[in-house]
Formats: structure tokens, sequence, C-alpha cells
């Protein structure tokens, strides 16, 4: 694992807007959170990297939402070394990790400033992404 600097992170968007969505009676709204990552370098630093997570949460009209709701935060890291391929899929994955819990509060508290019950997304303890999970040592076709 490549060794990195957590050198800061800023909010590089926020926004809220509140849908009039009328429930039925004991009827439950999936909110659905979609997640999205993009990794960056700095033109002139192979070293510098920034990492933007964000959030998305839209209404369908198949999908009603109670609000509409996106928030993105940039992380800024500066890594020891430049990286090989396998290192920097660490390094984003492990980067993704650290930034995901800023993310969280980010949201919790732009619903709590809206004054609705604050959403708290789930506490994720592994990869985030899809694409950074391992491998599963059975995948069809490995089984004797």
């Amino acid at each position: 694992m490549i060794k990195f600097d957590f050198k800061g992170i800023t909010v590089e968007e926020l926004s809220y807007n509140l849908n009039r969505v009328k429930l039925e009676p004991n009827q439950r709204l999936d909110i659905k959170p979609q997640f999205s990552r993009q990794v960056r370098k700095a033109n002139d630093n192979a070293k510098l990297n920034f990492i933007a997570l964000s959030v998305k949460i839209a209404t369908t009209e198949a999908e009603p939402k109670p609000f509409n709701l996106t928030a993105s935060v940039v992380g800024i890291f500066e890594l020891a070394e430049e990286p090989s391929a396998q290192d920097e899929r660490s390094f984003v994955i492990e980067a993704t990790k650290l930034l995901y819990p800023y993310l969280r509060s980010v949201v919790t508290n732009l619903t709590a400033q809206a004054y609705i019950s604050p959403l708290n997304l789930p506490v994720i303890s592994g990869p985030i992404f899809p694409e950074d999970r391992d491998v599963y040592a059975f995948a069809p076709g490995n089984v004797n």
C-alpha cells in the first residue's frame, strides 16, 4: 500500500429541494441514494490527487422521493510516490473509505438544516463501490 497524506477536504456541491409527495397510510418511501466517485490528478504534480465522492437522491414518477438532494465532497491527497496500477487502486479504495464519513456528515447536517428528520446514510465498513470489492474465492466456475 502506498503512503499518502490527507491534505484537506472541501464541499464541491450541496443542493436540497423539497418535493410534495403524498403518502398513502402505511406507505414507505425507499430513498435509494446513488453514489459516484471521480478521481483526478493535478496537471503539474502527478502525486497530487483529488477524489470527489458524491451522493444523489432524485425523485422520479416511478419512485417518488420526499426531496431531491445532491452532495459532493472532494478530498485532497498527496502520494509519497507515483503509484503502480495496483497501488493506485488500493489508494483510491482507502481514500474513498476515508472520505465517506465526511459525506455522511454533510448529508445529515444538510437535511437537519432543512428542518426534516436528518437522513443518516448507512455505515459502510467495506468498499462502497462494487468495483472495489475483491473477487470472491468461490466465484462460479471455481467450485470443485
